[in-house]
């Protein structure tokens, strides 16, 4: 019952969103619109203000850095090794890194923090932040860098750099932590501010989530999308628990956190890449859908192991 009070209000959200869609109650254009509120004020507002308050002395663990980027990588690169040898059997390493990226991209934003909130509470979101952090960054890096060794004109550091420093995720948790490092406290009336314009993020995020899975389709090449898919949300997540628990021993609930976060879908940034790049576009448009809607049995399961 208490699995099940934690997982349903995320569900319904997520599912009010796709039917809304469907059901041509909101068109695309509107939830365009609403994604451009999400993602660039009201989650900004969200974890700028949340990582402006953190207790960083808390939240900075190297062994939980490692526990979560080991198996992320290495998850990328059995994903590029499937790709190769037994999917495309052929080399194209533009090609094979969208699929480590399918493979090893966590949808953290819009389902992790739900979840990691709902389950285990505010608390333990500081460490959740620093993961987010990096995450982005370190795995498109990888797989323009490893897509550029098959094209090197599609790569450009300058270009990175600008997209990753502006990116809204990106750039409103680093303006956080600026502000938690520098000990800097928000005047309170615009600290009020952002606080309402924070208040409704997590439930935007999720019906726009919902929304979104109403415009991809799972095509005819569906295996590629369940072994992306299967690699993400059931691979990743064991490897983290056991490296965590066993290779590094990490505290207890700094490791249900972890594990909850690299049992998240894919993320919809990843389907970006993929276009941009014009590889596994299809099979990317159907991880997100297949790992979104499978989740929910793999968010089940991990919370009947971790609590």
């Amino acid at each position: 019952m208490h699995i099940f009070s934690i997982i349903f209000p995320l569900i319904f959200i997520v599912a009010l969103g796709y039917t809304c869609c469907k059901l041509k109650f909101f068109e695309q254009q509107h939830i365009a619109g609403l994604s451009k509120f999400t993602f660039y004020i009201s989650l900004p507002a969200f974890l700028m203000l949340n990582m402006s308050r953190i207790d960083l002395h808390q939240s900075i663990s190297l062994n939980a850095f490692l526990s979560f980027y080991i198996p992320v990588l290495s998850v990328f690169v059995l994903g590029m090794l499937i790709d190769r040898f037994y999917l495309a059997k052929q080399s194209n390493y533009q090609q094979h890194s969208v699929f480590g990226l399918a493979s090893s991209y966590s949808n953290m934003v819009l389902v992790g923090i739900p979840i990691v909130i709902a389950s285990l509470g505010k608390d333990l979101i500081a460490i959740a932040f620093m993961i987010i952090t990096f995450h982005s960054t370190l795995l498109f890096a990888l797989t323009y860098l490893i897509g550029a060794k098959g094209n090197k004109d599609d790569f450009s550091w300058p270009k990175f750099i600008k997209n990753m420093a502006l990116n809204p995720i990106v750039l409103s948790i680093g303006c956080g932590l600026l502000l938690n490092i520098l000990g800097i406290k928000l005047m309170d009336n615009l600290a009020n501010s952002l606080e309402l314009l924070s208040k409704p993020a997590i439930a935007c995020a999720l019906f726009v989530l919902g929304a979104n899975l109403a415009f991809y389709k799972i095509a005819a090449n569906w295996q590629p999308a369940l072994i992306a898919s299967v690699l993400k949300i059931t691979v990743l997540p064991a490897l983290v628990y056991c490296i965590a628990t066993y290779g590094f021993m990490i505290d207890e609930q700094v490791r249900n956190v972890l594990v909850l976060l690299s049992a998240s879908p894919v993320g919809v940034n990843a389907y970006l890449i993929a276009c941009q790049l014009k590889e596994h576009q299809v099979t990317l448009a159907g991880s997100v859908v297949l790992s979104t809607v499978l989740s929910v049995i793999s968010f089940s399961a991990w919370l009947i192991v971790l609590l």
